[in-house]
């Protein structure tokens, strides 16, 4: 018999038994947004030893998944060996008691995430919108050495990296350390990037995913100073690229190409890793390195019997009409 229930907190998860696939499918990292002022609403299907969780959040138009910026992803949380189509299907009819509308955005299909969450709203009577809302860059290993990879770059890249490597001296962490996350945190705030979303939620990511070794934090520096910092982590056999800058004034030295390629020869040499994800959106220097492109979808989902959806439903049928190709 499977029993539902709605939980106002992340702690409600733990001793569940969920088995992370990502940085962003375990209950840690849900529990770090919360802490950081999300408002959350865990929606948990229980059958003896199954289980599985929606990490939602509340908004003003309904329920919205919970994540925030820094996440390259979202998926449910499940335990090893559940059903999940059937367990998706029995929170997405009991949702329909608690809201009118749910998002579901940031969601990969590779595993058939999507599909699956797709399938399960639209059996349980909802109408679904599904779209393309990103993109992921990614690159398959395949076996290659880090040599093999670079042998495989655009040859601009190669050129810079063989003129410019020697100009800055590089240093790699794969614990954390004070000292070197306020040398991160001083490029980033002088570089071009946008201010820090949340530098204290980061900063506690970065901190447990040092203790779990899984943090790879580099930096590089010319004449003495830090002029270029990453933030990566190692996390089942997939390195993520979470965080990347630089100094503007020391952007002929290219120290961010040279501690880039310093981070693939880890992961790729040592940490022996299948893949390297370089997130989401479309940034022109993402295509040097990555080789393929994967989709990531949002799904919005309307209770039809509401009445108050039913000129987005409209909307959203017009669009698949006119969208439709026309036959020959």
């Amino acid at each position: 018999m499977t029993a539902v229930s709605y939980h106002d907190t992340v702690n409600d998860l733990q001793g569940l038994g969920f088995k992370s696939r990502n940085p962003f499918s375990r209950p840690e990292w849900f529990a770090l947004l919360e802490g950081a002022g999300a408002r959350p609403l865990i929606a948990l299907a229980r059958d003896g030893q199954d289980a599985l969780a929606l990490p939602l959040s509340r908004n003003l138009h309904g329920l919205e998944t919970l994540s925030n910026w820094y996440a390259f992803t979202w998926s449910d949380l499940v335990t090893e060996g559940a059903p999940r189509g059937l367990l998706l299907e029995r929170l997405a009819r009991d949702l329909a008691l608690k809201t009118d509308r749910v998002v579901l955005s940031k969601l990969s299909d590779e595993d058939d995430t999507a599909t699956h969450l797709e399938r399960a709203f639209r059996d349980a009577g909802w109408f679904v919108h599904r779209e393309q809302c990103d993109r992921n860059h990614i690159l398959p290993v395949n076996g290659r050495s880090h040599v093999d990879f670079l042998a495989g770059r655009p040859g601009p890249l190669r050129t810079t990296l063989k003129r410019k490597a020697k100009k800055v001296e590089v240093r790699l962490f794969t614990d954390f350390q004070d000292n070197a996350w306020h040398s991160y945190q001083a490029v980033y705030a002088h570089s071009w990037k946008p201010e820090e979303g949340d530098p204290e939620l980061l900063r506690q990511f970065a901190e447990s995913e040092g203790k779990a070794g899984r943090l790879r934090l580099g930096l590089a520096s010319h004449e003495g100073e830090v002029v270029a910092a990453q933030m990566w982590t190692v996390d089942h056999g997939t390195a993520y690229i979470h965080k990347l800058a630089h100094l503007e004034s020391a952007k002929p030295l290219s120290a961010g190409t040279t501690l880039t390629a310093a981070l693939f020869e880890q992961v790729i040499d040592r940490d022996r890793v299948d893949w390297v994800d370089f997130g989401t959106g479309d940034d022109p220097y993402k295509r040097d390195w990555m080789e393929t492109v994967r989709p990531r979808y949002r799904l919005t989902c309307w209770r039809t019997g509401s009445p108050r959806n039913w000129p987005a439903i409209g909307k959203s049928l017009l669009r698949q009409l006119v969208s439709r190709p026309s036959p020959l």
